[in-house]
């Protein structure tokens, strides 16, 4: 039972820090970029609601209540990583992260149920005919939010260097790291056919 419940928190965990899905990694840089460690509670907060939409996704396709092309899913993946790396560029150091944060909450909703559609397919083989789906998933969501927690601790953490050590205004440390991503998610655009 144990084993059980560490392969699973461990497989949610990699899929995050999975170096060939780096969208994942992508997604969350560009969502925690333009906070400070004070505003923990806040990331925190967008970060859980990131997984409460990625596993109601993957609850709702592993119980075939719903089911979606997935070329178009892997179209959207890089789509929202885009559009949250754009947001970041043209509101940085305006503050707008503070402002119309239902905005936020229910766009990083819907990118946590496109992202988890994405990974639907796969978690289905560790499903499988499991009599405890809805433990397998929730103990697969454990792992991704332990993996996430530590991606936006870096981030964060990075943040604070260069802006007090490296003397980087928050301005220029959003702007540099949500072009840097914007740059890696074109091709990925590009790359990807909805058909």
């Amino acid at each position: 039972m144990l084993e059980e419940l560490w392969f699973n928190v461990q497989y949610g965990i990699n899929h995050v820090l999975d170096i060939n899905g780096y969208d994942h990694v992508l997604f969350l840089m560009v969502l925690t970029v333009p906070y400070l460690f004070k505003d923990w509670k806040r990331v925190f907060l967008l970060v859980t609601v990131f997984t409460v939409g990625h596993t109601l996704s993957l609850i709702l396709a592993t119980y075939g209540k719903v089911s979606v092309s997935g070329s178009l899913v892997e179209f959207l993946i890089p789509v929202t990583i885009f559009v949250v790396a754009l947001f970041n560029v043209f509101t940085a150091g305006k503050g707008a992260q503070k402002e119309k944060i239902g905005i936020l909450f229910f766009s990083t909703l819907f990118f946590g149920l496109v992202h988890g559609l994405g990974f639907a397919r796969e978690l289905s083989i560790l499903v499988g005919r499991n009599d405890n789906k809805i433990v397998t998933l929730l103990e697969f969501a454990l792992g991704i939010e332990i993996a996430q927690i530590i991606i936006v601790f870096v981030v964060l953490f990075l943040g604070y260097l260069t802006q007090t050590v490296f003397r980087f205004t928050k301005r220029d440390w959003i702007m540099v790291v949500s072009a840097i991503v914007v740059g890696l998610v074109i091709p990925m655009l590009l790359n990807r056919h909805i058909f």
